[in-house]
């Protein structure tokens, strides 16, 4: 089982952020369920953190279902003062999210969606330049009540 390897350390000041890598595989969840609420912790942000927590587990799911990728890079940021955004950045960029509906009896399909209802915006943005992009990251952004 992979774990944090070092304690989450992440800036309190200006625009911070915090990323790393991990398998692409669904067991990441919990980790990353743990990254989210040490770094919000750090952010004196922990009442994100039950929202944060269900966004990057559903990503996590999302990368490890639906790309072949070997690895993952969870991403904690802060891009102004008034937003956090969780994101998981992979190798895949032909496979791109999708909202869609599920019907009453699938057993899955519905991570957007829950997304979808507690963030207040979502999408992806292909990495790399030109034609040719290397991955994707997906992102979910929640908006915060700080002052800063």
């Amino acid at each position: 089982m992979t774990s944090l390897s070092t304690p989450v350390q992440a800036a309190s000041v200006g625009h911070p952020a915090y990323s790393q890598t991990f398998p692409c595989e669904p067991s990441t969840a919990e980790i990353g369920r743990r990254l989210v609420r040490d770094v919000l912790a750090i952010w004196h942000l922990n009442d994100l953190a039950d929202r944060a927590a269900l966004i990057i587990t559903e990503l996590i799911a999302n990368a490890s279902r639906h790309t072949p990728c070997p690895e993952i890079r969870l991403i904690v940021w802060r891009p102004s003062a008034r937003r956090l955004r969780v994101g998981v950045v992979d190798r895949e960029p032909s496979r791109l999210p999708v909202l869609s509906q599920a019907a009453d009896d699938d057993e899955s399909g519905r991570g957007l969606l829950l997304i979808d209802a507690v963030a207040g915006r979502w999408g992806y943005d292909l990495q790399g330049s030109g034609r040719r992009p290397w991955g994707k990251e997906v992102w979910a952004e929640l908006r915060t009540e700080g002052d800063e």
